[in-house]
């Protein structure tokens, strides 16, 4: 299976862990060149290649580290323990919690930040485990486009009998 197909959830828990890694990194490393390029080009304003570098790393460092504590921990927590449940996904979200506290340098977001992205990957778990949809597709037809006005989009359709208006043509 090629590196570009592999979706992290191609092979069991605990197996193929450089594989998972790089799928999980390659996601925060779009988020980080996202949000990077929403910050040089509204907030920060950097001059020079130098300080525009600087600040791209400045995001999609420590995404990617964050990315990379999960994916590993969850897995080698997997091996070790021997067990398939939500405690590993937690300790993974713990991991990327504290490279979190460590990237803010605040030690008063470092519980919650842990807490929070514990509890993230516990549900993301569940919503595996148990076969649940978190983000649904939207299908194309529900989508609106240039065409869009071709199709009548109201809840409810006009009850002919009640217009008493005319349109000033006899």
């Amino acid at each position: 299976m090629s590196l570009l197909t592999y979706k992290y959830y191609d092979t069991p828990e605990g197996q193929d862990i450089y594989k998972k890694a790089f799928v999980t990194t390659k996601y925060a490393t779009l988020a980080g060149f996202a949000a990077a390029t929403f910050d040089v080009l509204m907030f920060s304003h950097p001059k020079g290649i130098v300080n525009t570098t600087g600040r791209y790393m400045f995001y999609v460092g420590p995404l990617v580290g964050m990315a990379t504590a999960f994916t590993v921990t969850a897995n080698v927590a997997q091996n070790m323990r021997g067990k398939n449940d939500g405690l590993n996904y937690f300790l993974g979200g713990a991991a990327a919690g504290s490279i979190l506290s460590a990237w803010t340098r605040s030690l008063t977001i470092a519980l919650p930040a842990v807490c929070v992205l514990g509890g993230a990957a516990l549900v993301k778990k569940a919503a595996v485990d148990n076969g649940w949809v978190l983000v649904p597709k939207v299908p194309p037809s529900a989508t609106k486009t240039i065409k869009s006005v071709r199709h009548d989009w109201t809840m409810a359709k006009d009850i002919e009998e009640l217009k008493t208006w005319t349109t000033g043509n006899k």
